[in-house]
């Protein structure tokens, strides 16, 4: 077979070189087009694939790999020289690694070792060694996916991928010119998110800084500001605050975790973390900021009561958010409109309103998780090749990596509410859960909330040590339509603290836990 096709496209070859040989006039309008893009080829290549996927995030390189598992010709085409997108690169990974480091300094810096037995002296902290493990975990992970690349046979192309035309992606130089050309059947557009702007403050990622500049500060600030108390901000105010920075956390909203967090939980969260030393302002807007003698001088005003007040920082970190990142990919030109958030229109098979092209991830509608993100590819993939697309948004976790961690699936009680569905409570303390205590970490709970006429559970709200990892039980058990009855009555090793779970769950069907008064 291998020959019979390489046969036919040398006759191909053959049969266009002598096209070339005969004067103008003799060529076909069809074989003049022939001659032509030949002519061009030195100028930019040509590809031929059955998919593209523009971006290489978490949702475009999972897409592109599984598409060519299911047997696709698969493009993926990445403007960065780096694979991976912002969450390899300057989001989710390299910021749980400083979590992950910045949490063990602290441990040895506030005596919390110390009283476990474990004596440190004259800890100190290396800020060039610590950003280098990031570094580190960063190259590891985005090499990884060229090598998965080409274990699966994905071809990789550098450069800023535009849909030229319903079945065509051009790859762009930095310069504008056209790289490379790929003729594809389908396109699946994966290009993620960028950080939302703050107007009237100018992000240098050195004073005034973005999430990314905050992953990479070349020392430890005395004062940090931050604008917003969401996912990202408290994050890596906590990296900061566990460094030895003063942190303050500027809130339009009335609460701490961003939208999707129980309120329970939330103010929990905020009691936790004020005792780790973080500062919350509330119900209060930043107007403007300005540098002044090295510092950044920051504007700040009541939502409520309209009081001004103005906070004095060494690094003020902008955390507002982020945006879809569908800028110039050619959308407009074929018809594809963007909502009133640059968001893309798709149906429940991730298609545009031109069939063949699709997205997936930060650029629809939706969380904007990796994860998520992750899934839409995957099925959106298998929904190529004629698979069944499905997906439980209201099954989709989240998680905020500070310490403790905080997780949370389904729905939450400001949710049932607002629908008036009737719901049953269960919670159980980190501080009754047996390896919580041999480990000395204990605070947070566990927070169930069951239907009161089913018992199906609706939702999971977890603060507490592990609570990422935990709320994946949660998820499968919502996936399965499972009742708290069903998570009570499995057996969770002991002593571990998924106890606190099932302890939870418990509570929540029969009104009572085991192990807690």
């Amino acid at each position: 077979l291998i020959h019979f096709y390489k046969r036919i496209m040398q006759a191909s070859l053959v049969s266009s070189l002598r096209q070339l040989s005969k004067p103008a006039g003799a060529l076909s309008n069809k074989n003049g087009l022939a001659a032509i893009m030949f002519q061009t080829r030195g100028y930019a290549s040509e590809h031929e694939a059955d998919l593209v996927v523009i971006g290489s995030g978490p949702g475009g390189y999972v897409g592109a790999i599984k598409a060519a598992q299911l047997g696709m010709k698969t493009v993926c085409i990445e403007k960065n020289a780096t694979l991976g997108g912002t969450c390899l690169n300057v989001g989710c990974i390299p910021s749980k690694a400083l979590l992950n480091n910045s949490h063990y300094y602290h441990m040895a810096k506030s005596g919390d070792l110390a009283k476990r037995g474990i004596v440190t002296k004259d800890v100190s902290l290396d800020i060039d060694a610590m950003m280098g493990e990031k570094s580190k975990a960063v190259t590891a992970l985005t090499g990884g996916i060229k090598m998965l690349f080409k274990a699966n046979k994905v071809t990789h192309l550098e450069g800023h991928g535009k849909i030229t035309g319903p079945n065509q992606v051009s790859v762009i130089n930095p310069d504008g010119s056209v790289k490379e050309v790929v003729n594809t059947k389908n396109v699946m557009i994966a290009t993620g998110s960028e950080v939302t702007p703050f107007p009237g403050i100018e992000v240098d990622e050195e004073q005034i800084v973005s999430s990314t500049g905050a992953l990479s500060l070349k020392q430890v600030p005395e004062k940090m500001v931050l604008i917003g108390a969401g996912v990202i901000g408290v994050e890596l105010g906590s990296v900061w605050s566990r460094l030895g920075t003063e942190v303050t956390a500027v809130e339009f909203l009335g609460h701490v975790g961003g939208m999707g967090i129980d309120m329970d939980i939330s103010k929990q969260f905020q009691r936790i973390m004020t005792k780790q030393g973080i500062k919350f302002k509330l119900n209060t807007k930043v107007t403007a900021a300005r540098k002044e003698n090295g510092k950044v001088m920051v504007s700040v005003e009541g939502v409520k009561d309209g009081k001004n007040d103005t906070l004095e920082a060494d690094v003020l970190l902008v955390c507002v958010g982020r945006r879809p990142y569908t800028n110039n990919l050619g959308l407009e030109e074929l018809g594809i409109e963007r909502d009133d958030r640059g968001r893309i229109p798709v149906n429940s098979r991730f298609q545009t309103v031109l069939p063949n092209i699709f997205a997936i991830g930060d650029c629809i509608q939706g969380p904007m998780l990796a994860h998520k993100a992750e899934d839409e590819a995957i099925i959106c993939a298998e929904g190529m090749v004629g698979g069944p697309v499905h997906i439980d948004y209201n099954c989709v976790p989240s998680v905020i990596y500070t310490h403790p961690e905080v997780a949370w699936v389904g729905k939450t009680e400001e949710d049932l509410k607002g629908e008036g569905v009737e719901y049953v409570v269960g919670k159980f303390p980190f501080a009754a859960n047996s390896r919580a205590k041999c480990n000395n970490d204990t605070d947070g709970l566990v927070k169930i909330i069951g239907d009161k006429k089913t018992d199906r559970l609706l939702g999971a709200h977890i603060i507490g040590p592990g609570a990422g990892e935990m709320i994946n039980e949660a998820a499968l058990a919502m996936e399965y339509g499972a009742s708290c009855e069903d998570i009570a009555r499995v057996c969770h090793a002991h002593p571990t603290c998924s106890e606190a779970f099932r302890e939870a769950n418990l509570a929540a069907w029969s009104g009572k836990a085991i192990n807690s008064i």
